[in-house]
């Protein structure tokens, strides 16, 4: 039988995910490798090819026709690798529902909440998947997909609408920023440097628009590739930093937090989308989700 005619599979495996994410740095993340080694993996791809497959800007990374081509190929096929493992994996526990979800929601919500979840939903299965990008309108490998977004949604899938999305700036109570906002308008923020992350460039924007004010104006200082990180920063006292009120909820609570000017929505929803058809244990899922959303700080978070 003839070999297969395909580049290194490591090469093709970090290509996949740097076009996917649009990071290399995001890439390096999923792979739990440097960003020296998924950069070096892409060159020895291109060599393989002969081919450029992004157009490099500074930092910025946008793919050319080729690696637009070459990404979706890839994407589709690992993701139907992926979808066959999970299957192969799941044999032994056919009852088990597998929820994808954005790493910062996974972290920062979910996780600290799965001893209410199962109390709250007993006998529910649950295998939580890290997601970061985009869903395919297949969701392969998955059950559902718990996400922050807003249509037009996939034909293919059902909807269940959990909250409206809330963003608001938060900051440590001990950053000298503190002081300076305190009962001062929004536009104050204009004279701040702002914590900003790659992964929702149109956040800050947005919410200055939202409260009347020119996105322009806006001071973006350091920069993250991920909502995890950037709120990590707040916490470490780093600035001032935007956030959705769930995310942040329970640091609120406990004081590690402000939020000098509330939050407001941003016209996104929290949702639980599966593909179509009822199940019945998703439908109870959609249900305790949208009652914990109801009231973002868990009961005795400290």
């Amino acid at each position: 039988m003839a070999s297969l005619d395909l580049p290194p599979l490591n090469a093709l495996r970090a290509f996949e995910a740097a076009a996917r994410l649009g990071s290399l740095s995001a890439a390096a993340t999923e792979l739990h490798v440097t960003h020296g080694a998924v950069s070096r993996q892409v060159r020895l791809l291109e060599d393989e090819l002969g081919l450029a497959l992004f157009h490099r800007d500074g930092r910025r990374l946008r793919l050319t026709d080729a690696g637009r081509r070459l990404g979706e190929a890839a994407g589709t096929a690992f993701a139907g690798i992926q979808s066959t493992v999970r299957g192969l994996r799941r044999g032994s526990e056919p009852d088990t529902r597998v929820i994808g979800c954005p790493g910062s929601l996974l972290a920062r919500w979910m996780i600290p909440r799965l001893e209410q979840l199962r109390t709250g939903l007993p006998g529910l299965r649950l295998h939580l998947s890290p997601h970061d990008g985009e869903f395919a309108p297949a969701l392969p490998g998955l059950d559902a997909a718990l996400m922050i977004g807003a249509p037009p949604w996939p034909e293919a899938w059902r909807v269940h609408v959990l909250a409206p999305e809330r963003v608001g700036p938060v900051l440590d109570p001990r950053h000298p920023a503190a002081a300076r906002l305190a009962g001062r308008p929004p536009a104050a923020l204009l004279e701040e440097e702002l914590l900003h992350t790659a992964s929702r460039p149109q956040a800050w924007p947005q919410w200055a628009g939202l409260q009347g004010l020119d996105p322009g104006a806006l001071r973006l200082g350091t920069g993250f590739d991920h909502l995890y990180y950037l709120l990590e920063a707040a916490l470490a006292g780093l600035g001032v930093a935007i956030a959705p009120e769930p995310l942040v909820a329970d640091d609120l609570a406990g004081g590690r937090l402000l939020a000098p000017w509330g939050f407001i929505e941003t016209g996104a929803h929290w949702c639980l989308c599966t593909r179509a058809g009822n199940d019945p244990e998703l439908e109870r899922l959609a249900a305790w989700l949208r009652a914990q959303l109801a009231h973002p700080a868990r009961a005795g978070a400290r």
